[in-house]
């Protein structure tokens, strides 16, 4: 089994900044793309920011020029670094990792995190 943990997440004020964190453990064969998405109140999730193994990222629109992902391939460790946060990033953000592995053949799946929770606020 493949577990993902995140770390990182808190209150802060606006204009605040937080650095996320999460890692990945247990047996696979690689990660392909880790991004981290978030969800407000109700059922929408949102992709923040994604990167591959080689480094290529993504970011939405909201949180361009903000936040930067980035990643320690050594560590399986992706980073998320929230700056000038604004109360509309309150929402739980959740690591993903599309992650290769072996039960019998090579197959590539979905894993996430438990969440963690970001709340900026005066």
């Amino acid at each position: 089994q493949v577990q993902l943990v995140e770390s990182g997440g808190g209150l802060v004020q606006p204009g605040g900044s937080l650095r996320l964190s999460c890692t990945a453990s247990g047996t696979f064969i690689s990660i392909n793309t880790m991004g981290w998405y978030r969800q407000a109140p109700g059922p929408q999730r949102e992709a923040v920011a994604t990167i591959t193994s080689g480094g290529s990222t993504n970011y939405a629109d909201s949180v361009k020029g903000r936040f930067t992902i980035s990643r320690d391939n050594a560590k399986n460790t992706v980073y998320l670094q929230m700056n000038s946060l604004k109360p509309e990033d309150t929402a739980v953000y959740y690591c993903n990792a599309e992650v290769r592995i072996y039960s019998g053949y090579v197959s590539t799946r979905d894993y996430w995190g438990r969440g963690t929770q970001v709340t900026v606020s005066s």
